[in-house]
């Protein structure tokens, strides 16, 4: 049997290191937040960072701040003048986060507001270019169909976690609201029209979705 831990091991070594200063960010907050891993990490880090060089998007939306470090990684692919609203809905993380965010060598290129992205991003006025959804997963499907509506034709969404630890395929976790979400969010891509997407099977699942042109 192949040993995963190795793998993983074999892969951070042979990709782009995530810089001292993303290391020290992700170490505190596994240390002082209850739910660490939710940090996207090093490697699907390097992986949002890579996509926005590829995509080169002016604006970039995210939904789920948490402490910064995928906001920090999703700016740090940016071109100049490219900014990325993220927002996050508990006010109680704004002490940890905004002090890594504007102590980053990218704070000019995000705007960190705290609130319920649902309803406020689209007051922004902004047309966006990518998006990242990584909040709560109960309301995945509400989320994305805000999104969809600011996001250009051509535009592409990032969305986190949509394998769930493999509950997603796990019957009991069935009642779990959580996996609710997630496997009905990923039903509704699988019949939506407008998009195309796939699933990478990294980390938690992450879900690349692209917005067809009418």
């Amino acid at each position: 049997m192949r040993n995963e831990a190795l793998l993983e091991s074999y892969v951070r070594e042979h990709s782009s290191p995530e810089g001292e200063y993303l290391y020290r960010l992700y170490r505190a907050t596994n240390i002082h937040t209850l739910h660490g891993r939710m940090a996207s990490g090093h490697l699907q880090g390097r992986l949002l960072k890579m996509l926005v060089k590829m995509v080169r998007p002016k604006n970039v939306l995210e939904v789920g701040t948490f402490s910064g470090y995928s906001a920090i990684c999703l700016a740090e692919g940016l071109d100049e003048g490219g900014k990325v609203y993220t927002f996050e809905i508990n006010d109680e993380m704004e002490d940890f986060t905004r002090p890594w965010i504007e102590g980053s060598s990218v704070a000019d290129k995000i705007e960190f507001i705290i609130g319920d992205a649902i309803t406020e991003a689209p007051k922004l006025g902004v047309t966006f270019d990518m998006a990242f959804i990584d909040g709560d997963k109960r309301t995945y499907i509400e989320t994305y169909e805000m999104v969809l509506k600011i996001l250009r034709p051509g535009g592409f969404i990032l969305a986190d976690n949509t394998l769930w630890d493999g509950h997603v395929v796990e019957h009991e976790y069935d009642n779990d609201h959580q996996t609710q979400g997630i496997r009905a969010f990923n039903d509704a891509l699988a019949k939506d029209q407008r998009i195309e997407q796939v699933i990478l099977p990294l980390r938690d699942g992450l879900t690349i979705i692209r917005k067809k042109h009418p």
